[in-house]
């Protein structure tokens, strides 16, 4: 990772009250499964399997799926290719449709963008030749309100990935059992001896309990967890994070670190972010290309946390915690909602 330290907007950031005393926002309605579409990936067996399982766990109507083909699993995908795989999916959706669901490891980037970023927002084609730069933006940054396709115009999205076919159920599962009741959890926020890994710490949200969501917030100097329970949250700054399989996360669990290369998903250079899913997080997030480290490029972790408490799916939560999301990938089970009562 290059370091260039983004100087800390006035413009972008929260209130000073709301950085002084974390407060969720009221509910808002949330994705439904029928706003949903799952894209299946029909020359790979296990997309199929997953697509199948995933409709069925979640009464995904069958006119919401939709059927590619993109052959050998590409990491990446130029303009040209994407464009016409664009073309294919969004012929088969619908205006009802708000977000899609790529049911896929790989392909996980366009040129050096994401390709959930390139789905939702089109291909920042200009990124690719200044990757520390300033990215284009996302109307969709801490929205409070609105449907992301019926009011901004954008269907989000999100890859859910197929390397197992068991560990893609189980991720399911957690997803769809994340919504049966209230528990016990905790949110963690590390700021780490990798100092410049750490742009996001001035927005960990303060430490204390929220009793009603019953969440205790813990912030901690460490470069790792070891036997942590009950995670609902978990953000950190590291190219490699430790003892992952050493916790224990809730269903429904967001977690991600900031550091260059966790959204190249099958890569070897750092720690990919499918490591986040596979310790037992629901959702994750992470770059593809060199982003630096402006925090405008990864989750900011107040609007993340207020966001998911306030009844947003995953989906909605991750995305509008991003405010340059062009080289992020989104990972995970999209509906999960463990705070939507």
């Amino acid at each position: 990772m290059k370091y260039l330290l983004l100087p800390l907007l006035a413009s972008v950031l929260l209130p000073v009250a709301a950085r002084a005393q974390f407060v969720a926002p009221a509910m808002s309605p949330a994705l439904s499964a029928g706003q949903l579409a799952l894209v299946v990936n029909d020359d790979e067996p296990n997309s199929v399997a997953i697509a199948d399982y995933y409709r069925q766990a979640r009464n995904i109507p069958a006119a919401n799926i939709v059927h590619v083909r993109i052959a050998n699993r590409p990491h990446k995908l130029s303009a040209v290719e994407f464009a016409t795989l664009k073309k294919r999916i969004d012929s088969q959706l619908g205006p009802e449709i708000q977000a899609v669901l790529m049911v896929w490891t790989a392909p996980y980037a366009v040129e050096c963008n994401s390709i959930t970023a390139a789905y939702t927002l089109g291909v920042d084609a200009g990124l690719c030749a200044r990757s520390c730069g300033a990215s284009q933006p996302s109307a969709y940054f801490n929205a409070a309100h609105g449907l992301p396709y019926a009011q901004y115009k954008m269907r989000l999205s999100m890859l859910l990935p197929t390397e197992s076919v068991a560990q893609a159920r189980e991720l399911i599962e957690r997803g769809v059992s994340a919504g049966f009741r209230l528990q016990e959890a905790n949110a963690y926020y590390l700021t780490t001896g990798e100092t410049a890994r750490n742009s996001r710490a001035p927005f960990f949200p303060p430490a204390g309990r929220l009793p009603t969501k019953k969440l205790n917030i813990k912030r901690l100097r460490a470069d790792e967890l070891d036997g942590a329970t009950d995670i609902m949250v978990y953000q950190t700054g590291m190219a490699r994070v430790a003892k992952l399989d050493t916790l224990k996360f809730a269903p429904g669990a967001l977690a991600d670190h900031l550091t260059s290369y966790g959204g190249d998903l099958l890569g070897a250079g750092q720690m990919s972010s499918l490591r986040w899913l596979e310790a037992g997080a629901t959702a994750s997030y992470g770059s593809v290309s060199e982003p630096c480290n402006y925090w405008q490029k990864f989750p900011q972790p107040t609007v993340l946390l207020q966001r998911y408490l306030s009844g947003d799916t995953a989906i909605e939560a991750y995305w509008k915690s991003v405010a340059w999301p062009a080289q992020g990938i989104f990972i995970g089970e999209p509906l999960s909602t463990p705070y939507r009562r």
